[in-house]
C-alpha cells in the first residue's frame, strides 16, 4: 500500500523564495571553498548595536525566559505607541499593536485576516518576492501593478486606479522599496490616498521596515498619517533592518482595533507571542533616539558611502540602466541589453536568472534575478556588506560583463 503523498492546492500555488535559494547556494559555494561574495541577502552586515544585545544578555540572566502575552508585552507596545506618535505622527494604544516574529509574520497575518477567497491584492512590482505568494495563502489573487524605471519604480497613480474591480481589497506599499530601493513622496502617496478613498473595500498595507535607512534629501511619510487613511491603514514595521536585529525575529503591526484583534487570533493559534529575550532587546532600541540615533544614523551613513560608490561604478559601464535608490540598501540595475549574448560553455543569456548563473559562475558574486521581484530585465544587489567587498564584487562583474559586450543599443 502507497503513502498518499499530495499536498494540498493553497500549498502547490506557492512558489519558494529565490532570495532564501540563492543566498543559500552561495553559502554552500563557500563552505566547499569557492570564495564567493555573497550580495543576495537582505539583511545589514552590521552587528547588533551593544546596547541591544545587552537588553537581551540582561533578559536571559534576570529569567526573564517565559511566555509573554500573545500580543506583545505590555512594555514593548507602549515603546512602539511613543516611536510612532514622535517619528510619525500616528496615534495609536497598545491594543493597537500586535508584536510578532518579524515583519514578515505581521504581513502574512494581515493579508489572511482582511482577505477573503477571490479578493484581489494589487502589488506594484518590482515588489518583495514574498507579497505574492502571501496573497496565494490567503486564497486571494495578486493583481501586479508594473512601474518603469524611468519612473524611479514608483506606482503611476492612474494604473492603480485602472486596476480597482469591486474584488480590489488590498494595495500593498513598500517605502523605501525592496528590491528599488525607491521612496514615495509625499505628494504622489497624497495622489494614491485619494484613489484609495474613493474604494470602499480597499484597505493598504504600509511596510515601513526600512523606514530609518533613508538618503536625504529623501524623507518617508507613513500612509495612515495621511488625510482619512489612519482607519484603512495596516502598518507594519520591525527591528531586523535599521537596528540590525535580522536573527532576533520581531516586528509589529499597527492598525484599527478591529484588524489588529483578528491578526491577534491568528497568531494565537499559529505561533504565539514573540521571544520575550528579543522583546527586552526592542525596548532598548527604541530607547536610543529618535529614529535609532546615534548607532543607526553611522549605520546608514556608511549604507550611504556604499551606494554612492556603486551608483558611480555601474553608471560608467556600457548598457546598465540605473535608478539612484532613496533608501533602503538594494541597487536594481537593468541589464536587459546583455541579453541575447552567446557564451561558449555556458550557452544563451536569455534573462535575469541566466545571467545571475553567468555571474555566481564566471565572476563568483551572488546576486538575485529581477524575475523573482517580477521585473525580469533587472538584477537586485544588495550593499549590505563592506566597502572592501563591494569593490572587489565590482570588478568581478565589470570583468565579466566585458566578455559579454551589449549586443543590444542603451
Amino acid at each position: 500500500m502507497e503513502v498518499d503523498i499530495s499536498l494540498s492546492p493553497r500549498v502547490n500555488s506557492v512558489k519558494p523564495s529565490k532570495t532564501v535559494a540563492i543566498t543559500d547556494q552561495a553559502t554552500a559555494l563557500v563552505q566547499a571553498g569557492v570564495p564567493v561574495i555573497r550580495l543576495a541577502a537582505g539583511e545589514p552586515d552590521f552587528d547588533t548595536p551593544a546596547v541591544i544585545a545587552e537588553a537581551g544578555i540582561n533578559a536571559i540572566r534576570e529569567g526573564y525566559t517565559r511566555y509573554t502575552p500573545n500580543a506583545g508585552t505590555s512594555e514593548l507596545r507602549s515603546a512602539i505607541c511613543r516611536k510612532l506618535k514622535e517619528e510619525n505622527g500616528l496615534s495609536y494604544t497598545p491594543d493597537q499593536i500586535l508584536v510578532s516574529n518579524g515583519a514578515k509574520q505581521s504581513i502574512l497575518q494581515a493579508v489572511i485576516a482582511v482577505c477573503s477567497p477571490g479578493d484581489e491584492v494589487l502589488i506594484p512590482a518590482p515588489f518583495w518576492v514574498s507579497y505574492p505568494e502571501m496573497a496565494r495563502l490567503a486564497d486571494a489573487t495578486p493583481v501586479i501593478l508594473p512601474t518603469q524605471i524611468s519612473d524611479n519604480f514608483l506606482l503611476d497613480p492612474k494604473l492603480l486606479e485602472s486596476k480597482l474591480t469591486e474584488k480590489s481589497r488590498l494595495l500593498i506599499l513598500c517605502s523605501p522599496s525592496n528590491p528599488t530601493g525607491s521612496v514615495y513622496p509625499r505628494k504622489l502617496l497624497e495622489e494614491i490616498a485619494g484613489i484609495v478613498a474613493r474604494h470602499p473595500r480597499l484597505l493598504v498595507l504600509s511596510d515601513e521596515i526600512y523606514e530609518h535607512i533613508i538618503y536625504s534629501p529623501a524623507t518617508h511619510t507613513s500612509f495612515a498619517a495621511l488625510h482619512d487613511m489612519w482607519e484603512r491603514t495596516l502598518t507594519v514595521n520591525g527591528f531586523s533592518k535599521a537596528f540590525a536585529m535580522t536573527g532576533w525575529r520581531l516586528g509589529y503591526l499597527a492598525g484599527p482595533k478591529h484588524f489588529v484583534s483578528a491578526c491577534n487570533k491568528i497568531q494565537s493559534q499559529f505561533t504565539s507571542g514573540a521571544s520575550s529575550i528579543s522583546q527586552k532587546a526592542a525596548v532598548a532600541a527604541l530607547e536610543m533616539g529618535y529614529a535609532g540615533g546615534e548607532a543607526v544614523a553611522t549605520m546608514v551613513k556608511a549604507f550611504r558611502e556604499r551606494r554612492d560608490f556603486l551608483v558611480k561604478g555601474f553608471r560608467e559601464l556600457d548598457g546598465v540602466k540605473i535608478s539612484e535608490p532613496q533608501g533602503a540598501f538594494y541597487l536594481f540595475l537593468d541589464f536587459s541589453s546583455y541579453y541575447g549574448a552567446e557564451i561558449d560553455g555556458f550557452g544563451k543569456i536569455d534573462g535575469s536568472e541566466s545571467l545571475c548563473r553567468y555571474l555566481l559562475d564566471k565572476a563568483q558574486v551572488a546576486l538575485v534575478p529581477g524575475e523573482a521581484f517580477g521585473d525580469d530585465t533587472c538584477i537586485r544587489i544588495s550593499y549590505a556588506a563592506s566597502l572592501s567587498t563591494l569593490q572587489a564584487a565590482f570588478e568581478r562583474i565589470k570583468k565579466a560583463l566585458v566578455t559579454l559586450r551589449p549586443p543590444v543599443p542603451v
